[in-house]
C-alpha cells in the first residue's frame, strides 16, 4: 500500500530534503559556490535520475504512456543539472547511468521503495508518480532558497516549473480512472492551485 511508504518518503524529505532547463546566465566557477550549493548540485543530479528511472521501470511494467513521456522529460532535466556540474567543474555523481545504479543510499533505497510500490498496481505507480513530484518540488524549493548564483536558481526554477507541469500529469490520470489525487506533503491548496492551473511553458531544453 503507498500509505505504508508515505512515513519512510516523509522522513526522507524533511531529513535530506535538498533536491528536481534552463540556460539563463552563465554558471559560476566553483571557488563561488557556496558547499551547500555544491552538495545541493549534485543531489539534484542524482535525484532527477531517479525519476527518470522509476517512471521506466514503470512504463515497461504498466504500459502507460504518461511514465515515457514524463521520463523523457526527466531525461532533459538530469542532463541539465549535469551540463552545470561539467560547467562549474564539479565532480558528477552519476558515473553509472544504469536504472536503479545511485551513489547515494539514500536515493537507492527511495528508489526501491518506489518502484517495489508502483509495481503493485497501475494506481499506485500514478500515485507513487506523483509523490515523487511532491518530493522534487520541496527538495527544489529548498535548494533555492539556500542558493545565491543566478544561474543556478534559474536552473532551479526551470526544473521546478517541469515539476509542477508533472504534477498535473499525474493527478489528471488519476482523475480520469476516478482516483482523484489528494497531497502528500505540499500543502492542499498548494497541490489543488497547481493542479486546477494550466500547463506552464518551462525553460527546459
Amino acid at each position: 500500500m503507498l500509505a505504508s511508504r508515505l512515513g519512510f518518503v516523509l522522513a526522507f524529505v524533511f531529513a535530506f530534503g535538498i533536491a528536481a532547463c534552463s540556460d539563463a546566465g552563465v554558471a559560476p566557477p566553483e571557488s563561488s559556490l557556496s558547499s551547500e550549493e555544491i552538495m545541493d548540485l549534485q543531489y539534484m543530479r542524482e535525484e532527477e535520475k531517479l525519476a527518470r528511472d522509476v517512471y521506466l521501470v514503470l512504463h515497461d511494467e504498466w504500459g502507460l504512456q504518461i511514465f515515457s513521456n514524463i521520463a523523457s522529460s526527466e531525461q532533459t532535466h538530469t542532463d541539465a543539472v549535469a551540463t552545470t556540474l561539467e560547467r562549474v567543474e564539479i565532480e558528477d555523481p552519476v558515473v553509472d547511468d544504469t536504472i536503479g545504479v545511485f551513489v547515494d543510499p539514500r536515493l537507492a533505497k527511495l528508489y526501491q521503495e518506489m518502484v517495489d510500490e508502483g509495481m503493485s498496481s497501475a494506481i499506485n505507480a500514478l500515485h507513487v508518480g506523483a509523490t515523487i513530484e511532491e518530493v522534487d518540488m520541496i527538495d527544489i524549493q529548498s535548494a533555492i532558497d539556500r542558493a545565491e548564483a543566478p544561474a543556478i536558481i534559474a536552473l532551479y526554477e526551470s526544473l521546478l516549473c517541469g515539476s509542477r507541469n508533472h504534477l498535473r500529469a499525474f493527478a489528471a490520470e488519476l482523475e480520469s480512472a476516478g482516483q482523484p489525487y489528494v497531497a502528500q506533503f505540499l500543502d492542499a491548496s498548494e497541490v489543488e492551485a497547481i493542479v486546477s492551473s494550466p500547463r506552464e511553458q518551462c525553460n527546459t531544453r
